[in-house]
Formats: structure tokens, sequence, C-alpha cells
């Protein structure tokens, strides 16, 4: 009885503090991003990495390895700038790497920014840059791409965060994306590598299920109507996209001889929790936690399509 209750005390805090931290980046979700021109759009991160259809949380990204089986990944994406997270006009471009903008005291040496064209273009490939220098009116970047006069430049601050979530061997673990390549896969590098690339955040938490809230009205009113897995296509539909329903599930760490577990945790989603990969699962006991969590940046933009 005291290895139940303290193990249960052990699954509810590990819980809470997992659901914590994973609602708090969700909520950060696309800050420096609010620009639906932007959203879906392919970003190089950095030589051979490259971030596909960026958009503020994005559930089963397809180039994020999956986690333990029957759990979804969730990869969370914003900057912490001080300037504008709706970008900064650029007015002119003296040269290929220095953009001339309307506020140049928004930026300093070290911000990673992205350049967006005036014209969104159909396959949407942009590069995250860095600032170089500032001398009013120009920011200078390391590298640039020209044609930008009368576009926009982002920016996410100088640590951008592109975080990676999944439970991985009963455990939710996290990846820096501006770090490492969290695209690898798990046999293409060595164990000792791919444990230094995804961190566990909580002990005990077998299962992570989401949801996007979607707006599916035409036009759009900006009120949630459905809860799915449905990814997003369009940047305009993933301007639609205004919260995450989310669930994590933490298991007490003491196996039980016993079953006291015969069906499985619920929660509110459709997509069912789904505990049976391990054949023990019923010798433990569980607590689910969940949450809606408001992707703000994105909702605030109101209604855009």
């Amino acid at each position: 009885r005291k290895r139940d209750t303290t193990g249960g005390d052990d699954a509810q805090n590990n819980g809470a503090i997992a659901l914590y931290g994973l609602q708090r980046d969700i909520l950060q979700g696309g800050y420096g991003l609010s620009d639906v021109r932007l959203l879906g759009c392919n970003v190089l991160l950095r030589a051979g990495v490259t971030l596909a259809a960026m958009a503020p949380v994005t559930i089963n990204a397809a180039a994020i390895p999956a986690g333990d089986a029957n759990t979804d990944t969730v990869l969370v994406v914003y900057g912490n700038s001080n300037g504008s997270p709706q970008g900064d006009g650029i007015t002119s471009q003296p040269a290929a790497a220095s953009y001339a903008v309307q506020t140049p005291t928004s930026f300093v040496g070290n911000d990673n920014v992205i350049a967006l064209p005036q014209i969104r273009p159909a396959a949407c490939n942009l590069v995250l840059d860095q600032v170089a220098a500032v001398a009013s009116p120009a920011v200078t970047v390391t590298s640039g791409v020209a044609g930008m006069t009368n576009g926009t430049l982002y920016n996410l601050g100088q640590v951008p965060r592109i975080f990676a979530y999944a439970i991985r061997n009963g455990n939710l673990t996290v990846c820096d994306y501006i770090a490492v390549d969290c695209s690898i896969t798990q046999g293409a590098v060595s164990a000792a590598t791919w444990q230094a690339m995804w961190i566990p955040v909580a002990s005990n938490i077998v299962s992570m299920r989401a949801e996007y809230g979607r707006d599916t009205s035409a036009p759009m009113d900006a009120i949630v109507d459905v809860y799915d897995q449905n990814t997003p296509g369009t940047a305009c539909a993933w301007s639609a996209v205004y919260a995450l329903r989310l669930a994590l599930v933490a298991r007490n760490a003491q196996f039980d001889k016993n079953t006291p577990t015969t069906i499985a945790p619920a929660w509110i989603g459709a997509t069912a929790i789904d505990l049976t990969a391990d054949a023990n699962w019923q010798h433990y006991r569980y607590k689910v936690f969940q949450t809606v969590a408001p992707i703000r940046n994105i909702a605030w933009l109101g209604a855009q399509c």
C-alpha cells in the first residue's frame, strides 16, 4: 500500500510538471511568425537541415522520428525577440546581405531572422539567417537572399525555440532543432548521440496524444469547430488552427503482481490512448493529464481566409 501511494504521488508530480512545461511552449507557439504568409513555408535552418512546413505547432511532423508505439509527437516553433512579431518592412536592399528596414532598432547582432519577399513564392523555401551588424537603416546578415525589397524581415531573437517532443522508452523527451537535426533516425547515429539528442523531460510518461483545434467555417469565423489530427496543407489552413488539445499519461513506476488496470485510460479526444504495446501494461496504475492550449499568436490574427 505504501509503494502504491508513493508511486501514485510520483506519477501525479511527473505528469503535472510534464504537462506544464509542454503547455508553456505551446502557448508561445508562433511568436515572431505572426503572418499567414509564413505558415507552411520550408526554412533552411543551416546547411543540410531544413524545417519543413513551418507552423506554430505540428502534430506528427513527417520529419520527426515516431515515438513509442501509439503515441504522437509535437513540434513547437516560436521566437523570443523584442521586435514586432509581425515582422519589419524591408524598404530597400542595398546588397544581397543587407536589408534596409523601417525600424532597425528592433534588431541587434546575432538575432535570427527570416526574410520573406513581397509576394510569397509558390514553392516557399526560406532561410534562417543571422544579424551580423546594424547601421541604421540597414540590417546586415551573414548570407542574405536577393529580391527582398518591399518584403518583410521577421526577427526570431537570439535563441529561437524549435522543440520536438516525443515519448521514447516510456519518458517524455525533447529535441532542440536549433542545436541538432531532430529528423535523424535512431539507427543512423550511435546510441550515445541519440540519447544526447533526445533529452528526458519527465520519466514514466507512457503516452501523449494531441489534436488540432481547427476553424472549418467558410469563410472563417475564428471559432474552433473540430478537433482532429488532420495536418493543414496550406497557409490558410494553418491560420485556422487556434488550439491544441493534448493528453499525457503518467504511470506509477511500481509494478503490481496483480492487474489493477483492466481498461485503458481515456481522455476527451477521439484519438484513443493505447498502451498494449507493453505486454505488462495492466500491471501498472495510470493518471491522465489533459488540457486545451490556445495558440494565441494565431488566434490574435483573427479570421484570415
